[in-house]
């Protein structure tokens, strides 16, 4: 495929989803970056690696960073039963495999814990943050029962991200927010993503957009519901209640500098962030699952074990965008991706990274 990045991406994406920014990263920096679209249909505003979005998902894998960062100095063992650090876990049962439950099952998804749809897990952009011990007490007490022995296998959940930020804001004595913000953000200089929006994010904030007349509309709470726009539907600007498993918002720009961290084996601008062999053991694939085989943050879904080059990636998708941050170790590339539409081939999108490697 010929012609410039922008012209690339354009071409895979078209008009779906509405506007979508990209950056290929190598580990001393950003190869190729570009926008094509709209960050918001009805202003016009272009959509530009700048532009902000909720990260969904793709906080999971600054969680589980932070989450080693914690290791590194000792904060953190990966392999303490937390019940002691995590009160809430002495809702489940059977509560001999409960009293079990360690920060490596949490990170490998592994501990058995259920994974609810979370529908309505989402307050708005101006609204007060969720107590994180008590959403997470509250989503216990409903699902109670662990759907296997801790360590058994890999299931993904959204409670066992929730239930590893609970436990580190415990053991660092200091909120979630604060502890991804001095172990992850603030070192590796991502300033235009946070745990709700400043005044500058929010002047770059995209537009999330659905299809107008998909049924899935009705799922979404109404507060949610914006204008049409032609045949898509705006939303409103939200936050998710889980800041680990998925509260970040923020800039394309910022998530190629958090890519490029891995990319080095821990390291940015010269400086050694997280051990190297630290960040190599967390795109280990060490488990299997249905859905995704999974490391220690960083999974590889189950329907592309045999893809040569082989990639790690996290993916984070909710109401109105979808993003993907892809690392392929072998070639030594990164894709960053963020789309502002519920769902696209965002694999498409991806693959770019060794197309303009080849180019």
């Amino acid at each position: 495929m010929s012609g410039s990045f922008e012209d690339r991406l354009r071409c895979v994406v078209g008009k779906r989803p509405p506007g979508i920014a990209a950056a290929v990263v190598r580990p001393d920096g950003v190869e190729a970056a570009a926008g094509a679209g709209c960050a918001d249909l009805a202003r016009g505003v272009d959509a530009a690696p700048g532009m902000v979005c909720p990260w969904f998902s793709m906080t999971k894998i600054v969680s589980a960073t932070a989450a080693m960062r914690l290791v590194d100095r000792g904060v953190l063992d990966l392999d303490e039963p937390l019940l002691r650090h995590i009160p809430q876990l002495a809702r489940l049962r059977p509560a001999a495999s409960a009293s079990a439950i360690t920060a490596r099952h949490l990170l490998t998804h592994s501990a058995g814990l259920a994974n609810p749809i979370p529908l309505g897990w989402i307050h708005a952009a101006d609204a007060p943050a969720v107590d994180q011990g008590a959403f997470l007490d509250r989503l216990l007490a409903r699902h109670s029962r662990l759907r296997f022995e801790p360590g058994a296998k890999s299931s993904y959940s959204n409670l066992s991200t929730l239930a590893l930020g609970v436990a580190m804001t415990a053991l660092a004595g200091a909120s979630f927010p604060d502890i991804v913000q001095r172990q992850v953000l603030d070192p590796v200089e991502m300033t235009t993503t946070r745990f709700s929006y400043t005044e500058e994010m929010g002047s770059r904030a995209a537009v999330g957009y659905h299809p107008r007349w998909s049924p899935m509309r009705f799922l979404l709470p109404k507060w949610v519901r914006g204008e049409a726009v032609g045949r898509w539907l705006s939303l409103r600007r939200f936050l998710l209640d889980g800041q680990a498993y998925g509260g970040l918002v923020g800039s394309l720009e910022d998530a190629a500098r958090f890519l490029q961290l891995h990319l080095a084996n821990g390291a940015f601008e010269g400086r050694q962030i997280l051990q190297p062999e630290t960040a190599r053991s967390m795109r280990e694939i060490v488990l299997p699952g249905r859905r995704f085989d999974l490391g220690l943050g960083w999974f590889r879904p189950a329907d592309h074990r045999g893809d040569a080059p082989a990639f790690v990636e996290h993916l984070g998708g909710g109401a109105g965008f979808f993003n993907v941050i892809r690392i392929y170790p072998g070639r030594s590339v990164g894709i960053a991706v963020m789309g502002n539409a519920t769902k696209y081939d965002i694999d498409a999108v991806a693959r770019l990274a060794l197309d303009l490697g080849t180019a």
